[in-house]
């Protein structure tokens, strides 16, 4: 099989001769901090960041080594610490691959630290080596006796016989950084695509041609096109709430090996077209062959779900049982390591073990599944313009039943059938149809992603509020309840609903908690503590915990889509007994905002007939990604919806 370890999205391609910027290449030497480097201690620019990266550097070139060539990778970094209590860059792990041929080597590696004249190395016994996955190794190490103002620096090579691994360079961290450059030079007879990715613009981009670059004996040497990348004071990439993976939108730019003349004159092609890597896939002994086990599946399904007449309520019945056979083992896996039959047996299992064995057993029962690459939103939005596989992590099953298709990944125990995980919802997956050919297919949300809650209050002669609240939760919101209650036990989560200090709960019940095809229901007694000014109290109709209890966006801007995953609608019916014990002096007034295009809109309408008052709050939003164009609207709307639960409450009288 083949992979690519490139990531590509928004495209934009790099010419492979460029105008010289005429800007000045910083230098620094390893071993020599300067006077100010090593006197700094702090950042004005963000007074929030932890460290600082003062200079970084890549350089990798092609040599002949042995009668062979080789990729080689030098990198060096140097970094001042501004809070040692927060920062969490002390641990360093380096990535080399291998495979049952050939392995990266690192070499010249050494890392110290500065605290002021004093140096302390990284002994060589404190580098070691961990084993992550096959054809995957991690060299690590730590500093010693990092602590406010001193200065880390590290720099190693690496030989590798992976032309594949070229990579890249990224240039933003999430702390800031001064200055970073990356240095390449590839010989003409290797083609890589290259693209740039975020919205910084390089501060250097020069490039020329090195005559006679590479040689191996008894060919005529290769020329070499040199390009030299930099960028300087780049803020630190902050992570923000509502957003795609961050890889998507780090400054860096990123190689592909396209194809690769030998010195025979040998063209050897790497980017490929779907059609050959599904040709190649079909036959992989890794994940596709695991596709062709439905005899065993057959052999070991219960009998009773074979013989279910109807096809959706057989696929619901082969979903339920493959997703209460298996325990997860916390595992992803997609492209090694991978046995469905082992797993089956000892009911264990890794990412695609579980969904291969659904998928297995689905075709068993006579019914249509495919097989659907796909990445997480944590890993990136995958390539479309031709297959990167290494851009996948995830494989998960799409049966078609009746004319309907649904989409199942069946590794967690909280999601019902035709859903798939939160993670899962990142655009689109790879439908790998061997019979037809592979196609891209929309990973849809569920539309009903409901919270309800209807609460009546009946006020009492000792001042308090009684009552009853109703909470129901459908969709992904039931999911995300389901996995809280799961995680933390039942006292725990009654307090978390009695973070108003005047608010007590009493028998609290959970409803339908492992039905998780139903929706799910949680009930409770409430008593309302009101403070009494006067005769006149303040009533906050709003007591019970909401979903959202403050603006989830707080930046000033913002340069990322916002991306909630799925579409919502909150709905809070509220209804006030003042059984003759108060008046009504006011009421708030019935307000309502709606984003553009009425995406959005939240709406609150007060009433009040005789001794009882009635509230509707509704909140939704249609549409679940929003361009970062849109990022001041929607801060404002959500702002607005926090103000008309928070700033409007019930004026009463005692009578």
């Amino acid at each position: 099989m083949y992979y690519k370890s490139i990531t590509l999205s928004i495209l934009l391609i790099i010419a492979a001769c460029t105008l010289s910027s005429a800007q000045k290449r910083q230098k620094s030497e390893f071993g020599n901090p300067t006077s100010d480097e090593l006197a700094m201690q702090s950042f004005p620019q963000d007074p929030e960041a932890s460290a600082v990266i003062l200079y970084e550097q890549g350089t990798f070139k092609f040599e002949a080594k042995r009668n062979r060539i080789v990729l080689i990778k030098e990198v060096y970094k140097k970094i001042k610490v501004i809070d040692a209590n927060k920062y969490e860059g002390s641990t360093i792990e380096i990535p080399l691959l291998s495979n049952s041929k050939n392995k990266e080597k690192i070499e010249k590696i050494k890392a110290l630290t500065h605290n002021g004249s004093l140096q302390t190395y990284v002994r060589e016994q404190d580098f070691f080596t961990i084993n992550e996955f096959a054809n995957f190794e991690v060299l690590r190490f730590t500093f010693p006796d990092v602590k406010n103002g001193s200065i880390l620096e590290y720099q190693y090579k690496i030989e590798s016989p992976f032309f594949f691994n070229l990579d890249g360079w990224q240039f933003q961290h999430t702390i800031p950084t001064l200055y970073s450059e990356f240095f390449c030079e590839i010989p003409g007879n290797f083609k890589y695509n290259r693209v740039l990715k975020g919205e910084r613009k390089l501060h250097i981009d020069e490039a020329s041609i090195n005559k006679n670059c590479l040689y191996i004996d008894g060919y005529t040497p290769a020329d070499c096109e040199s390009t030299i990348y930099a960028m300087k004071n780049i803020p630190a990439f902050k992570q923000e709430k509502y957003m795609l993976g961050k890889s998507n939108y780090l400054s860096k730019v990123e190689y592909e090996l396209r194809e690769f003349f030998d010195f025979r004159g040998m063209n050897n092609e790497y980017t490929k077209t779907w059609k050959d890597v599904d040709k190649e896939f079909k036959n992989d002994k890794s994940l596709g062959r695991q596709l062709n086990n439905n005899s065993y599946f057959k052999r070991n399904l219960p009998e009773n779900l074979l013989n279910i007449s109807s096809n959706l309520e057989k696929a619901k019945a082969i979903y339920s049982f493959i997703q209460n056979h298996y325990k997860w083992n916390g595992k992803h896996r997609i492209f090694n390591d991978i046995d469905v039959k082992n797993a089956f047996e000892k009911k264990v299992g890794n990412t695609s073990e579980i969904n291969l064995s659904l998928i297995n057993a689905l075709q068993a029962a006579g019914l249509e599944a495919y097989l659907v690459l796909l990445s997480t939103r944590e890993n990136g939005i995958p390539t479309s313009t031709y297959p990167v596989l290494t851009d996948f992590n995830r494989a998960i099953a799409l049966v078609s039943i009746d004319g309907e298709r649904y989409l199942l990944d069946v590794v967690e125990e909280e999601i019902p059938f035709g859903m798939i995980p939160f993670q899962d919802l990142n655009h689109q997956g790879r439908v790998m149809d061997f019979k037809n050919g592979s196609y891209w297919y929309p990973l849809t949300p569920n539309k009903k992603n409901i919270y309800y809650v209807n609460s009546h209050l009946k006020a009492s002669e000792d001042g308090f509020f009684t009552g009853k609240v109703n909470e129901l939760y459908a969709g992904y919101n039931a999911v995300n309840e389901r996995k809280r209650i799961k995680n933390i036990n039942y006292e725990d989560y009654v307090n978390d609903k009695e973070k108003n200090p005047a608010l007590r709960l009493s028998n609290l019940v959970i409803e339908k908690k492992d039905s998780i095809e139903t929706s799910l229901k949680v009930n409770y007694n409430v008593t309302l503590e009101t403070e009494l000014i006067g005769d006149k109290i303040y009533l906050n109709p709003y007591f019970f915990e909401t979903y959202f209890s403050e603006n989830p966006f707080k930046a000033k801007t913002r340069s990322f889509p916002i991306d909630f995953g799925y579409p919502q609608a909150h709905t809070y019916l509220i209804s006030i007994d003042l059984d003759n014990q108060y008046e009504v002096i006011q009421l708030p007034e019935n307000k309502s905002i709606s984003l553009f295009s009425d995406v959005g809109k939240c709406t609150v309408l007060y009433s009040q007939t005789n001794q009882k008052i009635n509230i509707r709050f509704s909140f939704n939003l249609t549409e679940y990604h929003y361009p970062a164009k849109t990022y001041y609207n929607m801060k404002k709307f959500f702002e607005t919806m926090i103000s008309f639960q928070n700033q409007d409450p019930i004026l009463l009288k005692k009578i």
